[in-house]
C-alpha cells in the first residue's frame, strides 16, 4: 500500500478571500483546522499560551493525519535519487577503517591501543553494516554493483549476508502487519517485564558466535540432512527479533542470490573456525571481541527505533510513524549510534525508499512547513538515554493482561 494514498486536506475549503475580515483571521483558523486531527490542547485561563500537547500513536489509530502524509509527499519533490557518488565513499571508508581497527587491534602489543583500535574498528564496521538497510529499499537498479561489492565487502566477511534482510524488513514496513504477530522485527517490548529489556541488549553479544555456528556448522549439514536446512532457513536467516516469526523458502532471482551469499558466507566461517590451527586463538577472539560490539551497538539502536507499545493490532501508517523515533539535530552523537539516516528512523517509516543522504533534508523541510505541536513534531526525541528510561518505566507499570514473554 502507498504511503502516499492520502485524502482531502481539511482546509481545502477555507476561502482565503471570504468575509473573515483579515488575514490574521484567515490564517489563525486555517491553523486550527489543519491541526485539529494532530494534538489535543488544554486551555488553561490562567495561562493564554498553552504548549500543545504531543501527538501519540493512541489518537491516529483508526485514522491518518492525511495532511501530514499529504505533505510528505508534496515536499519530498526534487530528492529520493541514490547517488552513487555518496554510497559508495561512505561504505568503502568505513569497511577499510573497520579492517584496520581490528588489524591493529590483533597486530598491536600496547592494551591501550589495542581497545582505541578495536572501538573504532566497531563503530565503522557498524556503519558499514548498516547499508543492509539501504539495500532492502533501494531499486535494484539504482546503484549498479553495490549490492555485490557490500556483500563481498562487508556482507558476508561479517556473516551478515543481504538475504538476511531483504524479503525480511519490507514486511516491517506492509500496512497491515507493521506492530503485529505477522511483523518479524517487532516485539512490544515496553509492554513486557522490566527484566526482558537487558536480556533483549545482553544477548546481542552472542550474535557473532551464532552467526559463526550457523554458517559453518549448520549450512554444511542442511545440504546433507533436509530437516536441518528448513529450520536454519525458516528460524535462523533473518535478522529478526519476533521468535514467532518463520520465513518463507526463497524463490526465482532472490534465490539464487542466497545460494551464492550463504555458499560464501559458509565457506568464509569454516576458514574461520580454522584459523586458529595456522594463528592461534587470538586473533579470532578478538575479531569476536570487536563484532561483538558492533552486534551490541546496532541492539541498543533497535531497542529506541521504536517505542514498542502496540499490542499486535494494525495501524495506520501515523501510528506507525509515532510509533517510531526520529533523534534529529542539533545533536551528533545520534549520528554514531544511529548511522545511514537510522537517527530519522520515524520518517523512514513515511518515506521507506528515501535515500539516507535525503533523509535530513526531508526533515528540515516537514519540521519547517508543520511546525511546532503538529503530528510530526510527536515522533521527535532527544536522545537515546530518554528513550531507553522511557521504555524501561513502562515496563514497571503493572497492567492486567501483561504481555508475556515466551
Amino acid at each position: 500500500m502507498s504511503l502516499w494514498c492520502v485524502g482531502r486536506n481539511p482546509v481545502d475549503h477555507i476561502d482565503q478571500q471570504d468575509a473573515f475580515g483579515s488575514l490574521r483571521e484567515v490564517q489563525y483558523y486555517a491553523l486550527r483546522k489543519q491541526n485539529v486531527m494532530t494534538m489535543q490542547q488544554t486551555i488553561d485561563p490562567a495561562e493564554p499560551q498553552t504548549v500543545p500537547a504531543r501527538a501519540t500513536r493512541a489518537q491516529f489509530m483508526a485514522e491518518d493525519d492525511k495532511a501530514m502524509l499529504r505533505a510528505a509527499r508534496d515536499l519530498s519533490k526534487g530528492l529520493g535519487e541514490a547517488k552513487p557518488a555518496v554510497y559508495w565513499p561512505d561504505m568503502l571508508l568505513s569497511a577499510v577503517l573497520g579492517y584496520a581497527g581490528i588489524a591493529v587491534a590483533i597486530l598491536s602489543g600496547n592494551l591501550a591501543i589495542q581497545i582505541a583500535a578495536g572501538l573504532v574498528g566497531s563503530l565503522a564496521f557498524y556503519r558499514a553494516l548498516m547499508f543492509i538497510h539501504e539495500l532492502t529499499h533501494i531499486h535494484r537498479n539504482a546503484l549498479p554493483g553495490f549490492r555485490t561489492g557490500w556483500n563481498l565487502l562487508v556482507g558476508i566477511p561479517l556473516l551478515t549476508p543481504s538475504f538476511m534482510y531483504e524479503g525480511v524488513h519490507t514486511i516491517h514496513h506492509k500496512r497491515t502487519q507493521y506492530g503485529t504477530i505477522e511483523d518479524p522485527e517487532y516485539l512490544p517490548l515496553a509492554l513486557m517485564k522490566p527484566w526482558s529489556l537487558p536480556l533483549f541488549v545482553v544477548v546481542a553479544l552472542l550474535a557473532p558466535v551464532a552467526l559463526l555456528f550457523r554458517f559453518a556448522v549448520l549450512v554444511p549439514l542442511g545440504v546433507i540432512i533436509p530437516a536441518v536446512r528448513r529450520f536454519t532457513w525458516q528460524r535462523l536467516s533473518s535478522l529478526s527479533i519476533n521468535p514467532d516469526f518463520r520465513r518463507k523458502a526463497p524463490e526465482g532471482a532472490f534465490g539464487k542470490r542466497v545460494r551464492w551469499q550463504e555458499a560464501g558466507a559458509s565457506a568464509w566461517a569454516i576458514a574461520l573456525l580454522a584459523s586458529p590451527l595456522a594463528f592461534g586463538w587470538r586473533p579470532l577472539l578478538i575479531a569476536l571481541a570487536v563484532l561483538s560490539l558492533t552486534a551490541l551497538l546496532n541492539q541498543l539502536r533497535t531497542l529506541v527505533a521504536h517505542l514498542w507499545e502496540n499490542e499486535g493490532e494494525a495501524m495506520t501508517v501515523t501510528a506507525q510513524f509515532l510509533d517510531s523515533v526520529n533523534v534529529p539535530p542539533p545533536g551528533v552523537v545520534a549520528e554514531i549510534w544511529a548511522p545511514v539516516g537510522l537517527r530519522y528512523h520515524a520518517l523512514h517509516h513515511l518515506m521507506p525508499s528515501m535515500p539516507y543522504h535525503d533523509l535530513p533534508e526531508a526533515h528540515r523541510r516537514l519540521a519547517r512547513e508543520l511546525g511546532t505541536g503538529s503530528t510530526y513534531e510527536g515522533a521527535n526525541h532527544p536522545g537515546m538515554l530518554v528513550l531507553v528510561g522511557r521504555i524501561a518505566r513502562s515496563t514497571m507499570v503493572k497492567r492486567a493482561g501483561r504481555i508475556p514473554e515466551g
